[in-house]
C-alpha cells in the first residue's frame, strides 16, 4: 500500500466512529505501525490509550470517552457500553456514572493495567441484547435494567429506569411489564373499586 494512502484508510476506519480507531484495525487494513507513530509525529493522529487512536481532525465528541471505553479491550472480544453508563447513554434514570462501565466476553482477560475511568464486566452477550447507538454498541434498554438490577444498583433506579423506558418509547409496554413484574415484584394495576364499592373489607 502506497504511503500516500495511509492517512485516507485510517479515515476511513475512523470516519463512523468520532474519529477513533485501533491499531489493531489499521494493522489488519494494511497499515504499519511505524506509519502511526510517524501521523502521530506530525500531529495527524494522538494516541488515547494503549492501541487506541484518534484522528485530530474530528472534533471532541461528548461521547468520546464511551467510544474509547469500548475500542479499549480489543484482543479478546471488543467491549459493549453498559451498566450505569448504558442507562446514561438511553437516557433512563436520572444516574450520572462517574466512570464508564463496559461488558466484554466470559472469557476476555484483560492483561494491562485497566484506565482508571472504565469498569470491567464480564458477561455474556446474546445479539438481540445489543444495539448501536450514535456508532456506540451498547446493551439495549431491557438488558441494561436487568444488568443494573443484578449489581445492585438500587430498586429506586430501576424503578425509575423502567418508568422513563416506558414513557419515553424505549421499552416496549410488554418490555415494561416483564421488567416490573420480575424485577419489582409488580403483577399489574389493582382492579378499579366499581360502583358501590369502597374497598374496605365487610365483616
Amino acid at each position: 500500500m502506497p504511503a500516500t494512502t495511509y492517512p485516507d484508510t485510517v479515515f476511513a476506519l475512523a470516519e463512523n466512529r468520532h474519529g477513533y480507531f485501533t491499531a489493531a484495525e489499521a494493522r489488519a487494513a494494511g497499515i504499519p505501525a511505524v506509519e502511526l507513530v510517524k501521523m502521530a509525529s506530525r500531529g495527524v493522529l494522538e494516541r488515547i490509550s494503549w492501541g487506541v487512536y484518534r484522528l485530530t481532525r474530528f472534533p471532541l465528541s461528548p461521547r468520546a470517552q464511551y467510544v474509547e471505553a469500548v475500542l479499549w479491550p480489543q484482543r479478546g472480544g471488543a467491549g459493549v457500553l453498559s451498566h450505569e453508563s448504558a442507562l446514561a447513554l438511553h437516557e433512563l434514570s436520572d444516574v450520572s456514572p462517574s466512570k464508564v462501565h463496559i461488558t466484554v466476553p466470559p472469557k476476555h482477560r484483560v492483561r494491562r493495567a485497566i484506565p482508571r475511568y472504565l469498569v470491567v464486566h464480564h458477561g455474556l452477550l446474546d445479539a438481540q441484547d445489543v444495539e448501536t447507538v450514535d456508532t456506540i454498541p451498547v446493551t439495549t434498554p431491557a438488558r441494561t435494567i436487568r444488568d443494573c438490577y443484578a449489581a445492585n444498583l438500587g430498586l429506586a433506579v430501576v424503578r425509575q429506569a423502567i418508568a422513563d423506558g416506558r414513557a419515553t418509547g424505549r421499552l416496549t409496554r410488554a418490555e415494561a411489564d416483564t421488567l416490573e413484574q420480575e424485577l419489582l415484584g409488580v403483577t399489574g394495576s389493582p382492579p378499579a373499586i366499581g360502583p358501590g364499592r369502597t374497598g374496605a373489607r365487610s365483616g
